[in-house]
């Protein structure tokens, strides 16, 4: 039998779930019903289109290949100096960490200006190889800017998550090991790689995504290298083809869900 105040509490219950429940429906539910739906308009192909229109496919293998390339970048050198930043203590460290990790409060577009302003057609090393008598050489706009924005854009979220993660680490599993006799690049292998092994997939999968969706910074710079951020923006907004735009979209999360299960089912599984 139910307790009395349990069947009292129930219309408080629902009458606080209530708020949380629509607001779920109208911009979750109902958003991504229209989404999925929104292909069937040009008949089941339009669900394919980023497979069968060489443009599309271009756009998200290019975005694909770059988001990898940027996540492998990014957990090798956060890795490296967040690892170092916890285990080493010296004045400044604290000032140091705020810098590294000051690039976590910057939008997309402004990444993206930093590097215009490096390596646009006005910026710096534009200017100092004209002045050499190289011409205005620019890296901004193409694939050298877009990997260097996002890797700028991502770095200090992994610094961040291996510092915290180093600093919780059982130093004594190093000190036993080293107390056998074992070489640093034995307890790079057999102690630290696998106990950060956990971080440096989820923070992987997160950094993959990030990259995958990122729009801002891609919007800044994408004029010579596609990717499919802008690829969707242009179908809806100059040509108005929300049918190929959902398609598009829906193809995008497709590839950053199944990352994100993959790495959640690694994460669960027993090392």
């Amino acid at each position: 039998m139910t307790p009395p105040s349990a069947t009292a509490s129930r219309p408080l219950l629902l009458a606080c779930l209530a708020p949380a429940a629509i607001f779920f429906a109208a911009f979750w539910l109902l958003p991504v019903a229209l989404l999925v739906g929104l292909p069937a308009r040009q008949g089941w192909e339009g669900y394919f289109a980023v497979l069968t229109h060489p443009r599309y496919l271009a756009s998200l293998l290019n975005t694909v290949v770059l988001s990898v390339t940027v996540t492998l970048a990014t957990l090798l050198l956060g890795g490296a100096v967040g690892v170092y930043l916890a285990r080493r203590r010296f004045p400044g460290r604290q000032v140091l960490l705020a810098l590294l990790t000051l690039p976590l409060s910057f939008p997309g577009v402004i990444v993206g200006f930093f590097v215009i302003l490096l390596g646009g057609r006005q910026g710096v090393v534009a200017g100092l190889a004209d002045a050499a008598g190289w011409g205005r050489i620019t890296f901004a706009y193409g694939l050298l800017g877009l990997f260097l924005a996002y890797l700028y854009f991502s770095l200090p979220r992994a610094i961040a998550t291996y510092t915290a993660a180093a600093e919780a680490m059982d130093l004594a599993l190093e000190e036993a090991a080293r107390s056998l006799g074992a070489s640093r690049l034995r307890v790079l292998r057999d102690v630290w790689i696998p106990e950060l092994a956990p971080t440096t997939l989820a923070c992987g999968a997160i950094l993959f995504a990030t990259a995958m969706g990122a729009f801002g910074t891609a919007f800044t710079l994408a004029s010579k290298f596609e990717v499919l951020p802008i690829t969707i923006y242009d179908e809806f907004t100059n040509y108005a083809n929300f049918a190929l735009a959902a398609s598009l979209s829906i193809a995008l999360g497709l590839v950053t869900w199944l990352v994100l299960f993959v790495a959640r089912r690694l994460g669960a599984a027993p090392l």
